[in-house]
């Protein structure tokens, strides 16, 4: 009976450590985030699924909007300033060295998840437990929260991953994995420029598995005016980026098609901003 007692005492204090511990960990790494960081906070705040730590790490900003959220009060929340600027990369890095989830999940700055989204992202992990990575179909917004469109995605691993010279179709900002994948791979320092999930994703895909859910669990915000230099210089940065894998791979017609996509793509680039100039 004692023996008993004490196994049901050492269950409980297991369980109760298990209830304060968080399942997922969200990095949500901002420079400059301006006025949307509180309605993204937000809607973190808001999930269905409640057991997770937020990470706000500040990269040298100069805005002060860090400020806007510290009278948020919530202990599942930490803010971390050191008023350097390392880049995205070198941020979800450290998220992922201070993580205590057995979950990883990315969040934007300026960008809302839908209250849904841990829950049925963490659902779709135990479920398989040869899943990776999970993303989200996502739609867009402007500066006024309206809806203007959706990113393009896709469902499965295979359907994800059949054209790695395409790019891979998963929204970084809504990422959710295991833990012990993101500390295998991590992201590349230096960081290629807004590129680097690309260059984790084409790293990884060979020995990983990827999946989208098919719900819309995540709203991205676009600005109303494009920087079109900044990208034609991320598209460079792509193209770099396959180019450099498929010759490492041996994958030579990748690299043509991957370069046929490129200028497939600058090319309406053009006219979108021949476009813009006549509106």
């Amino acid at each position: 009976m004692a023996l008993r007692k004490l196994w049901n005492g050492t269950l409980e204090m297991k369980n109760n450590q298990k209830d304060t511990s968080p399942l997922i960990t969200v990095a949500m790494p901002i420079y400059n985030a301006g006025e949307y960081l509180v309605e993204a906070v937000n809607s973190i705040i808001a999930q269905t699924y409640t057991n997770w730590e937020l990470f706000v790490i500040d990269d040298g900003s100069t805005d002060n909007a860090i400020d806007t959220i510290k009278s948020i009060k919530d202990a599942r929340i930490t803010i971390l300033k050191d008023g350097l600027n390392k880049g995205l990369a070198a941020r979800l890095n450290q998220a992922i060295d201070l993580a205590k989830g057995q979950y990883f999940a990315r969040m934007d700055q300026d960008d809302i998840s839908r209250p849904e989204r841990f829950k049925m992202q963490l659902d779709a992990l135990e479920a398989d437990l040869s899943l990776d990575l999970v993303a989200a179909r996502t739609l867009t917004i402007n500066s006024k929260n309206k809806i203007v469109g959706n990113l393009p995605s896709a469902l499965t691993h295979q359907q994800i991953c059949a054209k790695p010279w395409h790019g891979f179709y998963m929204p970084h900002p809504t990422w959710m994995g295991r833990l012990v994948w993101f500390k295998k791979y991590k992201y590349k320092i230096p960081q290629s420029y807004y590129s680097e999930d690309c260059e984790l994703l084409l790293r990884s895909y060979e020995t990983s598995k990827f999946a989208c859910l098919p719900e819309i669990l995540f709203e991205y915000r676009v600005r109303d005016k494009i920087n079109w230099k900044n990208q034609l210089k991320a598209r460079r940065a792509v193209l770099k980026l396959q180019t450099s894998h498929f010759y490492k791979q041996g994958q030579y017609l990748s690299i043509v098609l991957s370069s046929i996509v490129f200028t497939l793509r600058v090319t309406l680039d053009f006219f979108k901003v021949v476009k813009q100039l006549f509106k």
